[in-house]
């Protein structure tokens, strides 16, 4: 099975779960990965070069996927928008571009580590998943773990990781800090505004994304 990995923090919790759930499966040995930033990742799972990876919401909408995503309840740090004149998408990313102009916010897009950087750095932006939660009292739905094959497997994934409280070891959190630039109490402050699992309330902010992106 070849899973496409995005190196985000937000997904940190996830790599350390899949870590130790690979030694004890029996399909250890087959898993393979391919990592990439978000954008990426949703061509190499369009083009099949990958089997299974969270990708952009506004891609998986006529994919398979499993009840597991990366999702905002209000605020969430690491998806903004710099407010400007001119409209600067994000190259990284493509659920995010969309929900800015969905949301009518002018400005510079920043997606993933770059901007929970700019975040802690204390700049003035507008917090893309706080102004939808603000609008429609949803939680936002960024991306969900899609495949293309390995049902029963993504199952027990999403079964295990969803009963499962992560615990990132020291030295995991250590390196993230160090490849980052970000410190390791940010990092864990961070990983608060991020949820996983695709509960009704997420669902129901996912589709009324799915049916306000048909506008654009």
């Amino acid at each position: 099975m070849v899973f496409g990995k995005i190196e985000y923090l937000n997904l940190l919790p996830f790599h350390v779960f899949m870590k130790r759930f690979s030694r004890s499966s029996r399909e250890s040995m087959t898993m393979e990965y391919k990592s990439s930033v978000p954008a990426k990742i949703n061509k190499l799972f369009e083009r099949r070069t990958v089997d299974a990876a969270f990708i952009s919401s506004i891609k998986a909408k006529k994919q398979r996927y499993a009840k597991l995503g990366i999702i905002a309840r209000k605020e969430v740090w690491s998806v903004l928008v710099i407010p400007q004149d001119d409209d600067k998408k994000d190259v990284e990313s493509a659920t995010s571009n969309l929900l800015a102009s969905i949301l009518g916010i002018k400005g510079e897009v920043l997606i993933g580590d770059k901007a929970l950087r700019y975040h802690l750095s204390g700049g003035p932006y507008i917090d893309l998943a706080k102004t939808w939660n603000d609008k429609y009292h949803l939680p936002f739905v960024f991306a969900l773990l899609s495949y293309h094959k390995h049902h029963h497997h993504i199952k027990k994934i999403e079964k295990h990781f969803s009963k499962t409280r992560v615990k990132i070891p020291r030295y995991i959190l250590q390196k993230a800090s160090k490849r980052t630039a970000i410190s390791e109490n940010d990092i864990l402050c961070y990983l608060e505004k991020i949820s996983y699992g695709l509960d009704k309330k997420a669902a129901l902010g996912l589709k009324k994304f799915y049916a306000l992106s048909e506008q654009f």
